[in-house]
Protein backbone atom coordinates (compact mmCIF):
# COMPACT_ATOMS: atom_id res chain seq x y z
CA UNK A 1 0.00 0.00 0.00
CA UNK A 2 1.17 3.66 -0.44
CA UNK A 3 1.53 5.72 2.10
CA UNK A 4 0.30 9.29 2.05
CA UNK A 5 -0.12 12.46 3.51
CA UNK A 6 -3.59 14.34 3.73
CA UNK A 7 -4.49 17.42 4.98
CA UNK A 8 -8.21 17.69 5.41
CA UNK A 9 -9.48 21.39 5.72
CA UNK A 10 -12.96 22.40 7.41
CA UNK A 11 -14.06 24.71 9.64
CA UNK A 12 -14.74 25.56 13.38
CA UNK A 13 -17.59 27.45 14.23
CA UNK A 14 -16.38 30.78 16.06
CA UNK A 15 -19.94 30.99 17.96
CA UNK A 16 -18.93 28.27 20.46
CA UNK A 17 -15.43 29.66 21.80
CA UNK A 18 -15.01 29.95 25.17
CA UNK A 19 -12.18 31.58 27.49
CA UNK A 20 -11.27 30.57 30.56
CA UNK A 21 -8.00 30.42 33.06
CA UNK A 22 -5.97 27.67 34.21
CA UNK A 23 -3.38 27.62 36.54
CA UNK A 24 -3.24 31.52 36.29
CA UNK A 25 -3.38 31.52 32.35
CA UNK A 26 -5.54 33.00 30.15
CA UNK A 27 -6.67 30.39 27.44
CA UNK A 28 -9.25 30.47 24.56
CA UNK A 29 -10.51 27.24 23.62
CA UNK A 30 -11.78 26.93 19.78
CA UNK A 31 -14.25 23.74 19.57
CA UNK A 32 -13.21 21.75 15.80
CA UNK A 33 -13.94 19.02 14.20
CA UNK A 34 -12.62 16.60 11.32
CA UNK A 35 -13.21 13.14 9.87
CA UNK A 36 -16.68 12.24 9.81
CA UNK A 37 -17.28 8.18 9.59
CA UNK A 38 -17.06 6.81 5.97
CA UNK A 39 -16.56 10.05 4.42
CA UNK A 40 -15.36 10.07 0.84
CA UNK A 41 -12.83 12.92 -0.43
CA UNK A 42 -10.71 13.01 -3.25
CA UNK A 43 -11.87 9.20 -4.34
CA UNK A 44 -10.58 8.03 -0.91
CA UNK A 45 -13.01 6.39 1.94
CA UNK A 46 -11.31 6.84 5.53
CA UNK A 47 -13.41 3.86 6.69
CA UNK A 48 -15.38 4.13 10.22
CA UNK A 49 -13.68 1.51 11.98
CA UNK A 50 -10.01 3.17 10.77
CA UNK A 51 -10.66 6.23 12.20
CA UNK A 52 -12.16 4.81 15.67
CA UNK A 53 -8.48 3.09 15.90
CA UNK A 54 -6.66 5.75 15.16
CA UNK A 55 -8.41 9.36 16.42
CA UNK A 56 -7.52 9.57 19.88
CA UNK A 57 -3.74 10.34 18.11
CA UNK A 58 -4.99 13.58 18.01
CA UNK A 59 -4.60 14.34 21.52
CA UNK A 60 -1.95 16.95 22.88
CA UNK A 61 -0.89 17.23 19.51
CA UNK A 62 0.08 20.87 18.33
CA UNK A 63 -2.15 22.83 16.56
CA UNK A 64 0.66 24.81 14.58
CA UNK A 65 -0.95 28.11 12.14
CA UNK A 66 -0.47 26.82 9.56
CA UNK A 67 0.73 22.90 8.42
CA UNK A 68 4.46 23.50 8.74
CA UNK A 69 6.97 23.59 5.92
CA UNK A 70 10.72 23.30 4.98
CA UNK A 71 11.73 24.85 1.71
CA UNK A 72 8.39 24.68 0.28
CA UNK A 73 7.74 20.90 1.54
CA UNK A 74 5.78 19.68 4.21
CA UNK A 75 6.87 18.20 7.36
CA UNK A 76 5.66 16.99 10.66
CA UNK A 77 4.54 19.36 13.24
CA UNK A 78 6.64 18.22 15.75
CA UNK A 79 9.46 18.96 14.14
CA UNK A 80 12.01 21.37 15.46
CA UNK A 81 11.87 23.16 12.64
CA UNK A 82 8.22 23.08 12.09
CA UNK A 83 7.59 24.44 15.70
CA UNK A 84 10.20 27.08 15.50
CA UNK A 85 7.89 28.22 12.71
CA UNK A 86 4.73 27.69 12.93
CA UNK A 87 3.88 27.55 16.61
CA UNK A 88 1.94 29.72 18.80
CA UNK A 89 0.96 28.44 22.26
CA UNK A 90 -1.81 26.24 20.69
CA UNK A 91 -2.62 22.81 21.52
CA UNK A 92 -5.22 19.84 20.60
CA UNK A 93 -7.13 17.75 23.92
CA UNK A 94 -10.33 16.87 24.52
CA UNK A 95 -10.41 14.36 21.33
CA UNK A 96 -13.31 12.28 21.03
CA UNK A 97 -16.37 10.88 18.81
CA UNK A 98 -19.59 12.14 18.97
CA UNK A 99 -22.51 11.98 16.37
CA UNK A 100 -20.12 10.20 13.70
CA UNK A 101 -17.50 12.43 13.77
CA UNK A 102 -14.18 13.65 15.34
CA UNK A 103 -14.61 16.39 18.15
CA UNK A 104 -11.30 18.10 19.39
CA UNK A 105 -10.75 21.20 21.55
CA UNK A 106 -7.97 23.88 20.45
CA UNK A 107 -6.41 25.35 23.34
CA UNK A 108 -4.95 28.79 22.40
CA UNK A 109 -2.33 30.10 25.08
CA UNK A 110 -3.05 34.27 25.11
CA UNK A 111 0.50 35.34 26.58
CA UNK A 112 2.09 32.62 24.04
CA UNK A 113 -0.14 33.72 21.32
CA UNK A 114 0.52 37.08 21.36
CA UNK A 115 4.40 36.63 21.39
CA UNK A 116 4.50 36.50 17.46
CA UNK A 117 2.22 37.50 14.67
CA UNK A 118 0.98 34.57 13.62
CA UNK A 119 -0.23 34.33 17.02
CA UNK A 120 -1.39 37.82 17.34
CA UNK A 121 -3.08 37.60 13.74
CA UNK A 122 -5.36 34.67 15.37
CA UNK A 123 -6.65 35.97 18.12
CA UNK A 124 -7.48 38.97 16.26
CA UNK A 125 -9.58 36.91 13.60
CA UNK A 126 -11.12 35.20 16.77
CA UNK A 127 -12.30 38.73 18.33
CA UNK A 128 -13.78 39.81 14.84
CA UNK A 129 -16.34 36.92 15.17
CA UNK A 130 -15.47 35.34 12.02
CA UNK A 131 -15.17 31.13 11.20
CA UNK A 132 -11.77 29.92 11.64
CA UNK A 133 -10.44 27.50 9.19
CA UNK A 134 -9.07 24.28 10.49
CA UNK A 135 -6.81 21.77 8.83
CA UNK A 136 -6.03 18.09 10.08
CA UNK A 137 -2.42 16.58 9.10
CA UNK A 138 -2.37 12.82 9.20
CA UNK A 139 -0.33 9.92 7.44
CA UNK A 140 -1.79 7.10 5.81
CA UNK A 141 -1.31 3.71 3.59
CA UNK A 142 -4.24 4.08 0.87
CA UNK A 143 -5.60 0.43 -0.22
CA UNK A 144 -6.86 -0.03 -3.47
CA UNK A 145 -10.89 -0.58 -3.47
CA UNK A 146 -11.18 -2.73 -6.02
CA UNK A 147 -13.53 -1.13 -8.70
CA UNK A 148 -16.12 -0.38 -5.13
CA UNK A 149 -18.86 2.17 -5.97
CA UNK A 150 -17.57 6.27 -4.98
CA UNK A 151 -14.63 5.40 -4.52
CA UNK A 152 -10.67 4.62 -5.61
CA UNK A 153 -9.15 4.23 -2.43
CA UNK A 154 -9.65 3.46 1.10
CA UNK A 155 -7.18 5.00 3.60
CA UNK A 156 -5.58 2.48 6.22
CA UNK A 157 -3.15 2.94 9.28
CA UNK A 158 -3.92 6.18 10.29
CA UNK A 159 -1.92 8.27 12.27
CA UNK A 160 -2.46 11.81 13.31
CA UNK A 161 0.48 14.66 12.93
CA UNK A 162 -1.49 17.90 14.03
CA UNK A 163 -4.60 19.63 13.23
CA UNK A 164 -3.62 23.17 12.30
CA UNK A 165 -4.94 26.47 12.43
CA UNK A 166 -5.44 27.98 8.98
CA UNK A 167 -6.10 31.48 8.72
CA UNK A 168 -5.67 33.01 4.80
CA UNK A 169 -3.67 29.70 3.67
CA UNK A 170 -5.87 27.52 1.73
CA UNK A 171 -3.71 24.75 0.58
CA UNK A 172 -2.81 23.54 -2.35
CA UNK A 173 -6.22 22.03 -4.57
CA UNK A 174 -4.20 18.91 -5.97
CA UNK A 175 -2.09 16.08 -4.72
CA UNK A 176 0.26 17.30 -7.82
CA UNK A 177 1.26 20.68 -6.21
CA UNK A 178 1.73 19.56 -2.70
CA UNK A 179 5.18 17.37 -1.46
CA UNK A 180 5.49 15.88 2.18
CA UNK A 181 8.90 14.86 4.05
CA UNK A 182 8.97 12.09 6.26
CA UNK A 183 11.45 10.84 9.02
CA UNK A 184 12.01 7.30 8.54
CA UNK A 185 13.26 4.42 10.94
CA UNK A 186 16.46 5.34 10.04
CA UNK A 187 16.50 9.36 10.97
CA UNK A 188 16.28 9.59 7.10
CA UNK A 189 13.75 12.23 5.07
CA UNK A 190 12.22 10.59 2.57
CA UNK A 191 9.12 12.60 0.17
CA UNK A 192 5.62 11.87 -0.01
CA UNK A 193 2.80 12.57 -1.35
CA UNK A 194 0.42 14.92 -0.24
CA UNK A 195 -3.26 15.23 -0.73
CA UNK A 196 -4.90 17.88 0.50
CA UNK A 197 -8.91 17.53 0.75
CA UNK A 198 -12.06 19.98 2.06
CA UNK A 199 -14.91 18.68 4.21
CA UNK A 200 -18.45 19.79 3.15
CA UNK A 201 -19.58 22.62 4.85
CA UNK A 202 -23.55 22.54 4.49
CA UNK A 203 -24.07 20.74 7.27
CA UNK A 204 -21.61 23.18 9.59
CA UNK A 205 -23.70 25.94 8.12
CA UNK A 206 -27.07 25.09 9.00
CA UNK A 207 -25.31 24.45 12.70
CA UNK A 208 -24.39 28.20 12.67
CA UNK A 209 -27.97 28.96 11.55
CA UNK A 210 -29.81 27.48 14.05
CA UNK A 211 -27.27 28.67 16.99
CA UNK A 212 -27.80 32.15 15.71
CA UNK A 213 -31.43 31.54 15.74
CA UNK A 214 -31.43 30.38 19.39
CA UNK A 215 -29.15 33.26 20.04
CA UNK A 216 -31.95 35.39 19.07
CA UNK A 217 -34.74 34.18 20.23
CA UNK A 218 -32.16 34.44 24.12
CA UNK A 219 -31.68 37.92 23.92
CA UNK A 220 -35.00 38.70 22.75
CA UNK A 221 -36.20 37.33 25.90
CA UNK A 222 -33.81 39.54 27.49
CA UNK A 223 -35.00 42.56 25.94
CA UNK A 224 -35.82 45.35 28.59
CA UNK A 225 -39.44 46.46 29.00
CA UNK A 226 -38.26 49.70 26.45
CA UNK A 227 -37.58 47.29 23.66
CA UNK A 228 -40.20 44.90 23.90
CA UNK A 229 -42.81 48.03 24.17
CA UNK A 230 -41.34 49.46 20.92
CA UNK A 231 -42.01 45.99 19.07
CA UNK A 232 -45.76 46.23 20.40
CA UNK A 233 -45.59 49.81 18.71
CA UNK A 234 -44.45 48.89 15.38
CA UNK A 235 -46.16 45.52 15.24
CA UNK A 236 -49.62 47.30 16.14
CA UNK A 237 -48.79 49.78 13.25
CA UNK A 238 -48.09 46.79 10.99
CA UNK A 239 -44.88 47.80 10.71
CA UNK A 240 -41.43 44.86 10.67
CA UNK A 241 -38.43 47.12 10.38
CA UNK A 242 -36.28 49.26 12.28
CA UNK A 243 -37.76 53.05 13.44
CA UNK A 244 -35.69 54.66 11.79
CA UNK A 245 -36.29 52.98 8.22
CA UNK A 246 -40.05 52.77 8.41
CA UNK A 247 -39.98 56.58 9.18
CA UNK A 248 -38.26 57.30 6.23
CA UNK A 249 -40.64 54.56 4.06
CA UNK A 250 -43.78 55.92 5.96
CA UNK A 251 -43.72 59.42 7.00
CA UNK A 252 -46.79 59.98 5.48
CA UNK A 253 -48.66 56.75 6.69
CA UNK A 254 -52.37 57.07 8.13
CA UNK A 255 -53.45 55.01 11.07
CA UNK A 256 -57.17 54.29 11.19
CA UNK A 257 -58.94 54.80 14.80
CA UNK A 258 -58.71 50.86 15.17
CA UNK A 259 -55.50 50.98 15.27
CA UNK A 260 -55.28 54.01 17.60
CA UNK A 261 -57.49 51.67 19.82
CA UNK A 262 -55.26 48.73 19.40
CA UNK A 263 -51.79 50.42 20.40
CA UNK A 264 -53.57 52.16 22.98
CA UNK A 265 -54.80 49.15 24.75
CA UNK A 266 -51.62 47.69 24.39
CA UNK A 267 -49.92 50.58 25.90
CA UNK A 268 -52.51 50.20 28.58
CA UNK A 269 -51.47 46.92 29.47
CA UNK A 270 -47.86 47.01 29.29
CA UNK A 271 -48.37 50.36 32.03
CA UNK A 272 -50.74 48.30 34.28
CA UNK A 273 -48.16 45.57 34.28
CA UNK A 274 -45.23 48.03 35.05
CA UNK A 275 -46.85 49.95 37.40
CA UNK A 276 -47.72 46.59 38.98
CA UNK A 277 -44.25 45.75 39.38
CA UNK A 278 -43.13 48.71 40.67
CA UNK A 279 -46.14 48.93 43.49
CA UNK A 280 -44.89 45.21 44.31
CA UNK A 281 -41.32 46.53 44.57
CA UNK A 282 -42.38 49.28 46.84
CA UNK A 283 -44.14 46.94 49.20
CA UNK A 284 -41.25 44.72 49.51
CA UNK A 285 -39.10 47.83 49.77
CA UNK A 286 -41.06 49.11 52.81
CA UNK A 287 -41.79 45.42 54.77
CA UNK A 288 -37.71 45.73 54.66
CA UNK A 289 -37.61 49.14 56.05
CA UNK A 290 -40.12 48.42 59.06
CA UNK A 291 -38.04 45.30 59.93
CA UNK A 292 -34.94 46.68 59.96
CA UNK A 293 -36.38 50.13 61.79
CA UNK A 294 -37.83 47.73 64.55
CA UNK A 295 -34.48 45.77 64.74
CA UNK A 296 -32.37 49.34 64.84
CA UNK A 297 -34.95 49.94 68.02
CA UNK A 298 -34.28 47.15 69.81
CA UNK A 299 -30.24 47.41 69.82
CA UNK A 300 -30.64 51.27 70.60
CA UNK A 301 -33.07 50.01 73.81
CA UNK A 302 -30.72 47.33 74.65
CA UNK A 303 -27.52 49.58 74.52
CA UNK A 304 -29.61 51.77 76.61
CA UNK A 305 -30.27 49.58 79.66
CA UNK A 306 -26.52 47.59 79.00
CA UNK A 307 -25.12 51.20 79.85
CA UNK A 308 -27.98 51.67 82.81
CA UNK A 309 -26.79 48.62 84.20
CA UNK A 310 -23.30 49.39 84.00
CA UNK A 311 -23.43 52.50 85.35
CA UNK A 312 -25.02 50.97 88.69
CA UNK A 313 -22.77 47.92 89.10
CA UNK A 314 -20.08 50.24 88.89
CA UNK A 315 -21.29 52.58 91.80
CA UNK A 316 -21.78 48.75 93.88
CA UNK A 317 -18.22 47.77 93.17
CA UNK A 318 -17.27 51.10 94.44
CA UNK A 319 -18.96 51.88 97.22
CA UNK A 320 -17.99 48.40 98.81
CA UNK A 321 -14.49 49.59 97.95
CA UNK A 322 -13.66 46.20 96.03
CA UNK A 323 -12.27 48.91 92.94
CA UNK A 324 -11.68 52.26 92.17
CA UNK A 325 -13.81 54.17 89.97
CA UNK A 326 -11.66 54.23 86.46
CA UNK A 327 -11.06 50.63 87.01
CA UNK A 328 -14.40 49.72 87.77
CA UNK A 329 -15.28 51.68 84.37
CA UNK A 330 -13.11 49.63 82.32
CA UNK A 331 -14.58 46.43 83.37
CA UNK A 332 -16.91 44.74 80.98
CA UNK A 333 -21.02 44.45 82.12
CA UNK A 334 -20.53 40.55 82.65
CA UNK A 335 -17.50 41.06 84.39
CA UNK A 336 -19.05 43.57 86.57
CA UNK A 337 -22.05 41.17 86.96
CA UNK A 338 -19.46 38.54 88.65
CA UNK A 339 -18.35 40.94 91.06
CA UNK A 340 -21.72 42.51 92.00
CA UNK A 341 -22.64 39.88 94.66
CA UNK A 342 -19.26 40.55 96.56
CA UNK A 343 -20.12 44.07 96.52
CA UNK A 344 -23.59 43.28 98.09
CA UNK A 345 -23.62 43.91 102.55
CA UNK A 346 -23.76 41.34 104.76
CA UNK A 347 -26.25 40.75 107.84
CA UNK A 348 -24.62 40.93 110.94
CA UNK A 349 -23.79 38.18 112.81
CA UNK A 350 -26.36 37.50 116.27
CA UNK A 351 -24.41 38.76 119.35
CA UNK A 352 -24.13 35.79 121.91
CA UNK A 353 -26.16 35.74 124.65
CA UNK A 354 -23.46 34.93 127.33
CA UNK A 355 -21.51 37.83 126.45
CA UNK A 356 -20.77 40.45 129.04
CA UNK A 357 -19.47 43.78 128.22
CA UNK A 358 -15.97 44.01 129.59
CA UNK A 359 -16.08 47.17 132.17
CA UNK A 360 -19.16 46.13 134.07
CA UNK A 361 -19.62 45.63 137.48
CA UNK A 362 -20.10 42.11 138.55
CA UNK A 363 -23.03 41.57 141.45
CA UNK A 364 -21.87 39.36 143.99
CA UNK A 365 -23.98 37.57 146.78
CA UNK A 366 -22.33 37.35 150.22
CA UNK A 367 -22.94 34.15 152.17
CA UNK A 368 -25.22 33.88 154.67
CA UNK A 369 -23.62 33.94 158.17
CA UNK A 370 -20.13 36.33 157.58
Amino acid sequence: MKQVRVNIRSVANAATIRREQRNGRDLIIVPSATLPDDVVMNGILYPADEIAKSFKGLERTPAPLGHPTLNGRFLSARDPEGLNAHYIGAWNENVRQEGGRVLLDKVIDVEVANRTEGGKSVLSAIEKGGPIHTSTGLLCRLEAANGQAGHSKIARSMEFDHDAIMLDEQGAATPEQGVGMLVNAQGEQEEIEVINSALAEADRDLDWALESVARALEKRERAPLLDRMKTVLLQALGLEGSPSEQLNKDAEMTVSKEQLDALSAKVDALSESHASMVASHNEVVNSIKVMTDAHAQAVANQKAQDVAEHTDLVGKVVAANLLDEDTAKELTLNALRKLAPQATPGKAAALNAAYKPTGAKAEYQLPEGD
